[in-house]
């Protein structure tokens, strides 16, 4: 997916974000800025949105001498989401179509960003989110695919939504899953770290995929990651970032996403907020 002039001022507001989370010095935030503001100027030159963002958030990185800034936000949308996985087991066991359901809570995972940094109800927002429809839904072309598949590759993307896609994986046990997180840190994004602090090791086979951009360069990727993105069943990609890089790709991939940003839903053919099981080919 190409790069939008509407994406230059959310690169700047989000590594402002990441500077305060970072540091109180305001000039070092300053010199920040400054940085990222020369950065946007070349944004021709990257072919991908997280392309940038990576250089964003690694001046970030470099100026505060802070690994991973978000660290403690990580960790409380991982501990929410934690609070509301009983009520999600439960809210499943009730539904008779528990693929369809597993695959909207898992995309409802989504909400953990807004809800830790508005400070607002997360069971509540995530009763809220379950009430709404995809936009787009191609289940019926992944359960085709459930009939045949062995093996099942899951990209995953931030932090607290690995819990939610635990509940996903909890009703595919009979595939062989991979679960694939980021490299490295980068914004609120899921590592190994958070990936086992939420238990997806007990089921799953954990990797990363090699790229530290909040998103799935695949020219980036480790050779052991492209060979199981290559020979998997099923992919699915989880989030916004993940579409970025991934959405012209020529194998079958099944993107799970809410589409938050203006420019996604634009991109997809959807309203801002939209849930989205879409098949790219």
């Amino acid at each position: 997916m190409n790069i939008y002039l509407e994406c230059l001022p959310c690169f700047l507001r989000q590594v402002l974000e990441a500077s305060k989370l970072a540091t109180e010095n305001q000039e070092i935030q300053k010199r920040i800025m400054k940085d990222a503001a020369k950065v946007i100027t070349d944004f021709e030159n990257y072919r991908y949105a997280p392309e940038v963002g990576r250089v964003m958030h690694s001046l970030v990185k470099e100026y505060t001498n802070t690994d991973d800034p978000y660290v403690n936000i990580k960790q409380e949308n991982i501990d929410g989401a934690k609070e509301v996985y009983p009520y999600l087991k439960n809210f499943l066991h009730k539904k008779e179509d528990r693929i369809y359901w597993a695959l909207k809570i898992s995309a409802v995972g989504n909400v953990m960003d807004a809800a830790i940094y508005k400070n607002i109800d997360i069971k509540k927002a995530v009763e809220n989110e379950l009430d709404e429809e995809f936009n787009i839904c191609h289940i019926k072309e992944l359960k085709e695919r459930l009939k045949e598949a062995k093996s099942i590759l899951i990209i995953g993307d931030n932090s607290g939504e690995t819990v939610f896609d635990k509940v996903l994986i909890e009703e595919l046990l009979d595939f062989n899953i991979v679960y694939a997180v980021r490299s490295e840190p980068i914004i609120n994004d899921a590592t190994l770290k958070e990936a086992k602090d939420s238990g997806l090791d007990i089921n799953t086979k954990l990797i990363t995929t090699g790229c530290n951009a909040p998103g799935t360069i695949i020219e980036e990727c480790s050779d052991e990651f492209k060979e199981i993105y290559e020979n998997a069943d099923i992919v699915i990609s989880k989030g916004q970032g993940n579409y970025e890089t991934l959405s012209e790709q020529d194998r079958e991939i099944f993107f799970l996403l809410k589409a938050k940003c203006p420019v996604i839903a634009t991109d997809i053919g959807v309203n801002v907020n939209d849930y989205i099981l879409l098949r790219n080919i």
